[in-house]
């Protein structure tokens, strides 16, 4: 247990640094255990700070001071005193420079933080605290300097060397040394921040800016990964050019670098210029990248790009401030993707994620707002709330200024900060002056937690042809609020009314506020009080309500639809994300009337108006495929159990297979035809006709193969073994290894013996492979993944392997991770103790299963309880783990 608790930090509590470190100049000697780092910092008195000491705060973690001096004299131990996270400088002067010399040893860094070895090769990750693991710093987002980073090291084994902005020099030394300069000309903090060296090879290509600058765009990889960059690359120049077209900010630097590198926290890091991925991001080939993979790759490569000016140019005054560079950007990476394939299918896909995965933070004993009030470990706060709430937040802004006065709110924003550490209120405050309306009623979104819940109540008065809809928000208790100290939020409801024959014209009455557009079918109601009641006049007949269209605000809606409702909205709505919303609740009510009967002891049966609906979907020709696979996708099992009171894990599961091999029976001729008709592509592209036509094609042998035919395993496993991509490949293997057919066991086995025996020199399709069995079924699952945990491909040092076996285990696959003698909760316990003692960073990320404890029935609780409790009890307990244990058991 640890010694004493940490303390948390809070947002109320800032104050500017006491110090400003105009110019910072870096030298590395790269070493595995002896990395030399000498610093010269250009140090003066901030102006702003209003304390009188003359004493300097320096950040600092595993670092062996080797000397310490200012303005060339050399201090002894009695002018500085050394902690453990820090040094302190009694007195300095008003200006000055420091100078440091430390060690480091990169090769002994398993936290994945600072400077550490990914296998043969140095990299940095900074963001958020790492800087101070490599030298003495004011390691703090507010602290902005000038870097020149001169990196040396031996010529044969790291060829490559570098780092952020534009080489200015380089050169040979004795002994078979060489280095490389580095100057950055935009003063940037300690996190952003990034050093590579190895023996990489890179593709070039080159990118004209709208100005007319020619800049360098190059992408470090090992050379066996060379014919997996050409995405990557495609990506990135067509990221630069939408940034340049819808929001007229051009690349500033010569040069724009990519790394790729397997042992890597996160998904990817935005450093200047130096942007650092983890392989998962960057490298897509046909043959061994999904349809999904490539999607990632574009998604990412344009999020760290576009980082560029919504986090680097302009960034964060303090980490509180975390989703106003990662929301926001988060924003713009989605608005990009939706304009490079289907604007529909990405809104569904953000709103699947949010709805069944950040809901669910909300709803836990983590949650917290979007600008969090306190934190223990910022690394914590690195959330899907942070991210994509907070994207959800910046959308909502969009939708009630509009896109022309959005554009003019971002530009005045980065014009009033560039070089600069803005907050939160800095970039609202642009978006109202552009806007030309007070935003204050809508800052609730940003200072609370939870989801709010709109319940909607409708009635028609026949003589007056009056439609009346009442709108009652509230938002349940969090962590740090009761609920009825919430204030009311700004909510835009997008929304319009189906007829008999079609969309109807709405004339509100009401003193909300609204806007009115497609030939007024379609609204913008502005909720800003716990009831409205909204009136439209002229209604014929009680219409069907077309409510959060587009998702336009992050909300659980409560309308009492009918199935017959849905189906309406189904067919008749032209906005895809109803239609794909009335499509999940219709199968959440069925499935929910099976999860009852399976209760009560009765035989299920399931509502043949849901066979009839999907029999309406596979057979339209006229409709996108990829919608009408998300459409026919059930909810999961882990969205049935986050909208549950109380999650029975078993009987979730039980009901949702019965309605899915019902479809599966009842449809098979149907599935079968449209698996047929559908256009097979003999040369892979990865754009949305394509993906398109692949995830309805397997979604239909996903259904085929449910029906446990002989015939359709056998297709099914010729199409694994025929499949020229990787997208059919390891669909085929999917719906063969995690059937829980008998008929199916033969073909799984020898799929997934085959599958790595191909694939054992490629990491990240191991790493496929490692998730499909993690997933499978069976009462012997938590041995099947102890067995994998020594398999020679497997290293718990590595976090896409964790992820991939350990994590793919504990959230997608609920049965087995829930089995009620406890065993999946000791596995995960157990790995967790494990990377806390060496990265704990992912430990803490590792947590979240268990921290929904209070889902499940009583048994389940204690079990899961005690495991946090043992977990708790760790000598040596990270500051990481803590946090997560802590509020979990609160």
């Amino acid at each position: 247990m640890r010694d004493a608790e940490p303390s948390a930090i809070y947002l109320k509590d800032y104050q500017v640094p006491s110090h400003l470190i105009d110019k910072t100049h870096l030298h590395f000697i790269l070493h595995p255990t002896k990395t030399r780092v000498s610093s010269d910092l250009t140090i003066r008195k901030n102006p702003d700070a209003d304390t009188k000491s003359n004493e300097l705060i320096l950040h600092g973690q595993d670092i062996d001071l080797q000397s310490v001096s200012i303005d060339g004299r050399q201090l002894d131990d009695r002018d500085y005193q050394l902690e453990a996270e820090c040094l302190r400088i009694a007195n300095v002067p008003e200006q000055f420079v420091l100078s440091v010399v430390g060690l480091i040893a990169p090769a002994d860094n398993t936290s994945l933080e600072g400077l550490y070895k990914s296998q043969s090769m140095y990299c940095t990750q900074c963001e958020a605290e790492g800087f101070r693991k490599i030298t003495y710093f004011l390691d703090r987002p507010d602290v902005l300097s000038e870097f020149t980073t001169t990196v040396v090291a031996d010529k044969t084994e790291f060829p490559v060397l570098l780092s952020n902005g534009n080489p200015i020099k380089s050169g040979s030394l004795d002994d078979n040394m060489h280095f490389v300069t580095w100057h950055d000309p935009f003063p940037k903090p300690a996190y952003l921040f990034a050093l590579v060296g190895g023996d990489l090879e890179c593709i070039q290509d080159s990118f004209t800016t709208t100005s007319g600058r020619a800049i360098d765009l190059k992408i470090y990889v090992e050379e066996k990964d060379l014919d997996k960059c050409d995405h990557a690359m495609a990506s990135l120049k067509s990221s630069m050019r939408w940034d340049e077209d819808v929001y007229g900010r051009e690349y500033d630097l010569d040069i724009f670098m990519i790394v790729a590198v397997d042992d890597f926290n996160m998904g990817a890091m935005e450093n200047k210029g130096l942007n650092i991925f983890n392989t998962s991001c960057v490298l897509a080939k046909a043959e061994t990248t999904t349809d999904a993979g490539f999607q990632r790759v574009e998604a990412v490569v344009a999020h760290e790009y576009f980082h560029n000016w919504s986090g680097n140019r302009v960034t964060c005054r303090d980490w509180f401030q975390l989703s106003l560079k990662e929301g926001f950007t988060v924003f713009r990476d989605a608005e990009f993707s939706a304009d490079m394939g289907s604007r529909t299918v990405k809104r569904v896909e953000d709103a699947k994620l949010l709805r069944a995965m950040q809901f669910a933070e909300d709803a836990g004993p983590l949650a917290h707002p979007v600008q969090p009030a306190s934190f223990i470990e910022i690394s914590n706060f690195y959330t899907l709330t942070v991210y994509e709430k907070g994207a959800e937040v910046v959308r909502m802004i969009h939708t009630l200024l509009g896109a022309e006065a959005f554009r003019q709110g971002s530009d005045l924003y980065f014009e009033r900060n560039d070089g600069k550490a803005a907050t939160i209120e800095d970039f609202v405050s642009s978006m109202e002056e552009a806007g030309g309306r007070d935003l204050s009623k809508f800052m609730s979104w940003y200072h609370q937690a939870g989801t709010p819940k709109l319940a909607v109540t409708a009635d028609y008065n026949s003589s007056s042809r009056e439609y009346a809809l009442t709108f009652n928000q509230t938002c349940p208790t969090t962590p740090e609020c009761d609920s009825e100290d919430k204030k009311p939020y700004l909510i835009p409801v997008a929304m319009g009314l189906l007829g008999s024959n079609g969309p109807l014209s709405l004339v509100p009455e009401t003193d909300v506020d609204f806007s009115l557009s497609k030939n007024d079918t379609h609204c913008v109601l502005e909720l800003t009080q716990p009831q409205h009641r909204v009136v439209f006049k002229d209604i014929n007949a009680p219409p069907v309500p077309s409510l959060m269209r587009g998702f336009s605000a992050p909300v659980r809606l409560q309308f009492d639809y009918s199935p017959d409702d849905l189906i309406t909205l189904m067919t008749q709505d032209d906005d895809g994300f109803t239609r794909w919303d009335a499509c999940q609740q219709l199968c959440v009510s069925v499935i929910h009337e099976v999860e009852a009967s399976l209760q009560q002891g009765k035989e299920p049966s399931v509502d043949s108006r849901l066979s009839d609906a999907a029999r309406a979907l596979i057979t339209n020709q006229n409709l996108d495929p990829a919608m009408v696979a998300l459409m026919l996708t059930l909810p999961s099992e882990g969205y049935l159990a986050e909208i549950a009171t109380t999650a029975n894990i078993d009987t979730i599961h039980s009901a949702r297979e019965i309605v899915r091999n019902h479809l599966a029976a009842s449809l098979k001729t149907e599935f079968a035809e449209r698996f047929d008709s559908l256009p097979y592509f003999p040369e892979y592209e990865a754009n949305a006709v394509q993906i398109a036509v692949r995830s309805l094609k397997n979604c239909c042998l996903g259904y085929l193969v449910a029906t446990a035919d002989a015939v359709w395993l056998e297709r099914a496993m010729t199409q694994y073994r025929t499949a020229t991509n990787m997208t059919d490949q390891s669909a085929a293997l999917s719906v063969l290894a995690l059937s829980p057919d008998s008929k199916a066991v033969d073909y799984s086995v020898s799929a997934l013996s085959e599958f790595y025996q191909q694939w054992q020199s490629e990491a990240l399709v191991v790493n496929q492979w490692f998730s499909v069995q993690a997933m499978q079924p069976g009462e012997e699952a938590v041995d099947r993944i102890r067995s994998l945990m020594q398999h020679e491909a497997f290293n718990i040092n590595n976090p896409n392997k964790v992820r991939a076996l350990i994590g793919a285990f504990a959230n997608n696959n609920p049965v087995c991770f829930h089995n009620s003698d406890g065993s999946g909760y000791r596995l995960l316990a157990e790995v967790v103790k494990k990377l806390n003692a060496t990265n704990p960073q992912i430990a803490a990320r590792m947590l979240g299963p268990l921290t929904k404890w209070r889902k499940y029935d009583s048994k389940r609780q204690e079990l899961m309880q005690a495991e946090l409790n043992s977990i708790k009890q760790t000598v040596g307990l990270s500051k990481d783990v803590f946090e997560v244990i802590s509020k979990s058991l609160a």
